[in-house]
């Protein structure tokens, strides 16, 4: 038992508390101006040691609990920011690269082949840029006696998991309803980056750009078409999409579709 000497029990008290706690004030009641003084724990590692060596029973004296709240406030933060963490990383498992929205830029020269892109933002890389076998004069032909729909199919191969559906390779292409041969997925190079810079302000429209120029001074495959606007991403399942020209005016139905199914 240690011996403490001092004024009075209340000086004891005082003089102990002030070694291993921190004092903060704080305004009990407004009416009566009293304060209370909060207890918190200081950082002393050697408080339990010296606190079961020396018990003080005197009147009056008022025992000290250690409050237990602040603890499990930092373990529920903990667990809730684990949580979060581990949801963040499943959804981003799903992502393509794409939203709801994007931008759809259809373009080929008039003698050579449609190449389809479909984009984030005007100014981002395509997230999926194919090439179809359909002559873009014949597609162009297509598309002005009515509506198109495009349907790309590829087959789900065994033992490849993981796979997205806009990395897809090879793709199967019918327009409206008839088969057109096979698309092929592309990276985007320095002539696609080309052709999508030159329309990256237009929002929606249709027209067409100088087509490259051989020795001779005429373009060698034609002039550069190219029909351009947003597009309403539908994702039905991991195999299949469908993308959804949007009308500026909002009536009617789209009058371009294309549509992704891996069977």
């Amino acid at each position: 038992m240690k011996t403490i000497t001092a004024k009075s029990s209340h000086d004891s008290s005082f003089s102990f508390s002030r070694r291993y706690f921190n004092w903060k004030k704080k305004a009990e009641d407004e009416d009566d101006n009293n304060e209370e003084e909060v207890l918190t724990f200081s950082s002393s590692s050697h408080f339990c040691d010296e606190a079961d060596e020396l018990r003080i029973s005197a009147p009056g004296q008022v025992s000290l609990v250690p409050p237990p709240r602040k603890k499990l406030a930092i373990v529920s933060v903990s667990r809730l920011r684990s949580a979060l963490s581990v949801f963040g990383k499943n959804r981003s498992v799903y992502r393509s690269g794409l939203g709801t929205k994007v931008v759809g830029t259809l373009f080929g020269y008039r003698r050579g082949q449609v190449h389809f892109a479909f984009q984030e933002e005007s100014k981002l890389s395509p997230a999926f840029l194919i090439q179809l076998a359909t002559p873009t004069s014949a597609l162009v032909k297509e598309m002005a006696s009515g509506l198109v729909r495009i349907a790309l199919e590829c087959e789900k191969k065994v033992g490849k998991k993981g796979v997205k559906l806009l990395d897809e390779p090879v793709w199967r292409t019918y327009c409206n309803g008839k088969k057109c041969g096979f698309a092929m997925r592309r990276e985007c190079g320095p002539e696609e980056w080309r052709v999508l810079k030159s329309v990256e302000p237009i929002s929606m429209g249709a027209g067409v750009l100088p087509g490259e120029c051989n020795g001779n001074g005429d373009g060698s495959e034609g002039e550069l078409m190219y029909m351009r606007a947003r597009f309403e991403r539908v994702v039905g399942s991991k195999d299949s999409e469908a993308f959804y020209m949007m009308n500026p005016d909002g009536s009617g139905g789209p009058e371009l579709s294309v549509y992704l199914i891996r069977v």
